[in-house]
């Protein structure tokens, strides 16, 4: 039986440069193990997309089988205008379409993960994380990426999160690698006009 040779997570290469004014962000949540398909689907229409994956290694009748699943299953990051989100839900592959109210935050979050990818380093799909220090990676390769610290089974890991879709991924890295991230000031009213 022949292997398959992996698919490219993104499409096209210059998907995290194109503008957003022009090519917003949209997430296709998507009906069950229809990830892949609706990924080749908005290619084959030229829909600019990210289906972050991951390798999965198994055993099976003696055989090691690696397999690659979607880091975040049922959902699909895909760019362009409101014809763009017709021509997926076309697709007949969709439950809905998400419509991204913070395209700023949504970007910034698959660029982590893309750049955690790109690293080489396994990532591995976890359940969104509620507690945890807020860190920063200080240096490095990934200076400034951002996310949670979570010590398990004495590793340290950071959980990067896509707030939109309510998911997470962490990645195992040396604990003097991060440093607390910088807490944000409370937001105040503009005090040039104060009320008495």
């Amino acid at each position: 039986m022949p292997i398959l040779k992996p698919e490219a997570d993104l499409f096209p290469e210059e998907l995290f440069e194109l503008p957003a004014d022009v090519s917003p962000w949209w997430v296709a949540h998507l009906r069950s193990r229809q990830e892949k398909l609706a990924s080749r689907e908005a290619r084959l229409r030229g829909i600019p997309c990210f289906l972050p994956k991951y390798e999965k290694e198994t055993r099976r009748d003696g055989r090691k089988r690696i397999s690659s699943l979607p880091l975040f299953p049922g959902y699909l990051f895909f760019r362009g205008s409101r014809d763009a989100r017709f021509e997926m839900l076309m697709t007949h592959l969709c439950v809905r379409i998400l419509e991204v109210t913070d395209q700023a935050s949504l970007h910034a979050d698959l660029l982590q993960i893309r750049r955690l990818q790109l690293a080489g380093l396994p990532l591995i799909a976890v359940p969104v994380v509620k507690a945890g220090d807020q860190v920063r990676i200080a240096e490095g390769p990934f200076a400034g990426v951002s996310g949670v610290i979570l010590k398990e089974k004495g590793k340290t890991r950071l959980i990067v999160s896509v707030r939109f879709i309510n998911r997470s991924v962490c990645v195992e890295l040396p604990r003097e690698a991060v440093v607390p991230e910088p807490a944000q000031p409370p937001h105040r009213k503009d005090s040039s006009n104060p009320s008495r």
